[in-house]
């Protein structure tokens, strides 16, 4: 499984901020650049680093392939940096399977690459009916970076930190 095929990538994109979409269809995620209401999260690029977005459910992993597999919507890869991201529209209940899912897709990552490159790894759980930050509680965070070797915030906003 090789989750950096170039079939499954978009970019490079330097805009100071776009978006990340999901239709909610059979369609793999993707980036947006110019309508911002479709946004279910939006990038924050404060460097104007060249970023790559890599579209992993419904594309790195189909439907068919791992049905009982979660898996996230997208990956955010520059030098040094590499961001997954789930994104959701929905009111309730949707915390605990937005993180299963980074976490299912962090377990997948890890047994197919090697991810000591990345100095930057983060996982966003982003629902657009929910664009404030969410708190999570500093224990979980901190046994979640302990086990996973990721960083996790359930917010709209994915804020890329410049990978020089």
């Amino acid at each position: 499984m090789n989750f950096f095929q170039p079939a499954c990538q978009s970019g490079p994109f330097e805009q100071k901020q776009f978006g990340l979409c999901d239709d909610q269809n059979t369609t793999p995620a993707y980036v947006d650049t110019e309508h911002p209401e479709k946004w279910v999260a939006t990038v924050e690029n404060p460097a104007g680093q060249p970023v790559i977005f890599t579209a992993i459910d419904k594309c790195v992993i189909q439907d068919a392939e791992l049905p009982s597999q979660g898996r996230c919507d997208g990956m955010l890869t520059a030098p040094n940096l590499l961001y997954l991201v789930e994104l959701k529209d929905q009111k309730s209940d949707w915390q605990p399977r937005a993180i299963a899912q980074l976490i299912s897709t962090i377990e997948l990552l890890a047994t197919h690459h090697d991810l000591q490159s990345f100095r930057h790894k983060k996982a966003f759980a982003c629902n657009k009916r929910h664009k404030v930050f969410v708190p999570l509680d500093s224990e979980f965070k901190l046994r979640f970076f302990r086990k996973y070797g990721f960083r996790i915030d359930l917010q709209a906003t994915v804020l890329l930190v410049s990978s020089t």
